[in-house]
């Protein structure tokens, strides 16, 4: 649910990066892909349905919450779906290892430094991308926040994490973009998502279990029949 996948991706991702990945020992780093070809695979494999399923879900949501405010909804939509080619294409960056580690015959042409140098750039390149999708894994939160704020049928709290962790997003991706290594050694970049990762478990919990528990509650129709009914009874 919401950028959930997302979370779980990058979490899944973070695992096999500490596995597998030293940042400053490409030849090491090449050797543990080799090693461990299967895992790395599954973390390719693990991105693709994620990044499908975080292309559904807008859609889903704007089912159940355009009824509130339809431009704010068309906005959530198009912001999430936006990340979904980004990250498809930087997972390409990761293809291209699984080529490099498997030494085809034209790549004899490169000196073994050279292969593990160019495995390690990849796997950079690939960072990059997804530092650049996660603007829009962010962006997308606000409007959504908003919907859950407006829907009456929400708890609000939630809506004001999602709301403010979109900024924390934006913070996180700044102080990325602008600090690099030195940021991620401060330890700081996750009480910054904080409230977003926070809003996003929340909402995920809310609409798996109250949701069922109450199952007529998240339906648009249903609201719009109570007020209805409520009216004739006015």
């Amino acid at each position: 649910m919401p950028r959930y996948e997302i979370s779980t991706i990058r979490t899944n991702e973070v695992s096999v990066s500490r596995k597998l990945i030293d940042w400053d020992n490409a030849a090491k780093t090449f050797n543990n892909i080799v090693a461990s070809e299967t895992l790395f695979r599954l973390d390719i494999l693990a991105g693709i349905v994620g990044y499908t399923g975080f292309l559904i879900l807008p859609f889903v949501l704007y089912k159940l919450l355009n009824h509130i405010n339809r431009t704010y909804a068309l906005g959530m939509v198009l912001l999430a779906v936006i990340s979904v080619p980004i990250s498809y294409t930087y997972l390409l960056d990761k293809f291209a290892v699984l080529t490099l580690i498997h030494k085809s015959a034209y790549l004899n042409a490169f000196q073994a430094d050279q292969l593990h140098a160019q495995v390690l750039l990849q796997l950079n390149y690939y960072d990059n991308g997804i530092l650049l999708a996660s603007i829009f894994w962010g962006i997308w939160l606000f409007p959504f926040g908003y919907l859950v704020f407006k829907s009456g049928f929400l708890p609000k709290i939630i809506g004001i994490f999602l709301m403010v962790g979109s900024v924390g997003y934006q913070i996180d991706f700044l102080f990325h973009y602008f600090m690099t290594d030195k940021y991620d050694s401060m330890g700081i970049s996750n009480y910054v998502r904080l409230p977003g990762s926070l809003g996003e478990l929340a909402i995920c919990l809310w609409m798996l279990i109250i949701g069922v528990k109450e199952n007529g509650r998240f339906s648009p129709t249903d609201i719009s029949n109570d007020k209805q009914t409520n009216g004739d009874r006015i």
